[in-house]
């Protein structure tokens, strides 16, 4: 019996079996946490995506839409909303509320998206049934702007002066001059005309739907629709103008950036140059109840970006004997309509331009506005 005993103590049989059954629960263990924790990770990226493109949407709306209505039936909430929801969270709708949109400053839009028991769409867990956790909460949220741009780029190579307070026979129309000094003494004339700078003329939210007749300047005249051509780098003559009208020169062009003019009569490639971009896209057209471009092409070719040469700065260089000074001031979007012979009429619309972190701050009335994430 003793010798019994002993051989049962000594007998490892079995034991192996013991140790490959721990090690596939440990291995069980790690598979499954692996699993889930691959497939929440995946879920909390894919609502980081859906809240990126609700809140990118939303101050893309305050843009091209409307400013300033914040309300839950308003294009900013709506698109929000609608653009977050078109993002599925493994494979399910997240839910996003208007009250979910909010507004933490003027320009910002922040959107809170959510797949989680409150809500009634939480993230089945895989292989956490097996261990009571059926479900899985995930929420994400994120804030875009609208905030001034500070440069823009694919500019076209003409330029037409900055709205100015209009004193001589005010309000300001398209009909005006700016009439500032004396072109003898260099003195300020009595009731002068005013231009305050940057980010103080045309505005993308109060002249949006404007429509504009522009023409070659001629003389020393500022008039809202006289553009004067330029010289844009890389280039010169009358080939390379057109070029930059039909196609992007992706030069970066900031605000005080001189423009030096381009010599030589230029109406004829201005002209092939608006054709060409018009030719384009034929069937785009300006819908006055909705004031804004409808078009298949996002962007539409037609609408192009102007830089605007600051007035006061330009007759203070004519009346001082100086050479045809221009320096951008600002930029507006603006829709070509259509060409009668010299003459090229377009309307004025929202824009988009850049944030270039080597320049400095933009002026907040400035028109055109970039969309970016900031949170």
């Amino acid at each position: 019996m003793g010798n019994r005993l002993r051989h049962l103590r000594d007998d490892e049989r079995g034991i192996s079996l013991l140790w490959v059954s721990m090690g596939f629960m440990a291995f069980f263990v790690a598979t499954t946490l692996a699993i889930d924790v691959g497939m929440i990770t995946t879920a909390r990226s894919q609502a980081q995506n859906s809240a990126d493109a609700g809140a990118l949407s939303g101050a893309t709306a305050l843009v091209y839409d409307d400013f300033d209505n914040r309300s839950a039936t308003g294009p900013a909430v709506v698109s929000a909303i609608n653009t977050a929801k078109g993002n599925d969270v493994m494979f399910g709708d997240v839910s996003v509320l208007p009250s979910d949109v909010t507004f933490p400053t003027i320009d910002r839009v922040r959107v809170a998206v959510f797949r989680t028991a409150d809500r009634s769409n939480p993230v089945a867990a895989l292989i956490g049934p097996i261990f009571g956790v059926p479900t899985v909460n995930v929420a994400a949220n994120a804030t875009a702007e609208a905030s001034p741009a500070n440069a823009m780029d694919c500019v076209k190579p003409f330029t037409i002066p900055d709205q100015w307070e209009e004193h001589g026979t005010p309000p300001w129309d398209f009909g005006d001059t700016f009439d500032r000094y004396d072109a003898h003494s260099g003195e300020v004339i009595p009731n002068a005309d005013i231009y305050r700078g940057s980010g103080s003329g045309y505005n993308s939210t109060r002249d949006r739907g404007l429509r504009l007749t522009i023409r070659a300047g001629t003389g020393d005249n500022i008039e809202p629709s006289m553009y004067y051509s330029w010289a844009m780098p890389g280039g010169s003559g009358g080939d390379w103008y057109r070029d930059n009208i039909g196609h992007c020169n992706n030069t970066v062009v900031h605000l005080n950036d001189p423009i030096i003019q381009e010599p030589g009569n230029m109406v004829g490639p201005t002209n092939q140059g608006v054709d060409d971009l018009i030719a384009l896209d034929p069937n785009a057209y300006w819908d006055d109840s909705s004031r804004r471009v409808i078009s298949t092409m996002h962007p539409s070719p037609r609408v192009i970006a102007i830089p605007l040469f600051d007035p006061d700065y330009y007759q203070l260089g004519k009346v001082n004997g100086r050479p045809a000074d221009l320096k951008v001031s600002n930029w507006i979007g603006f829709f070509l309509l259509n060409r009668n012979g010299n003459n090229v009429t377009g309307i004025i619309t929202p824009i988009t331009g850049i944030y270039d972190k080597t320049a400095g701050p933009a002026p907040q009335g400035i028109f055109p506005k970039v969309i970016r994430l900031v949170e």
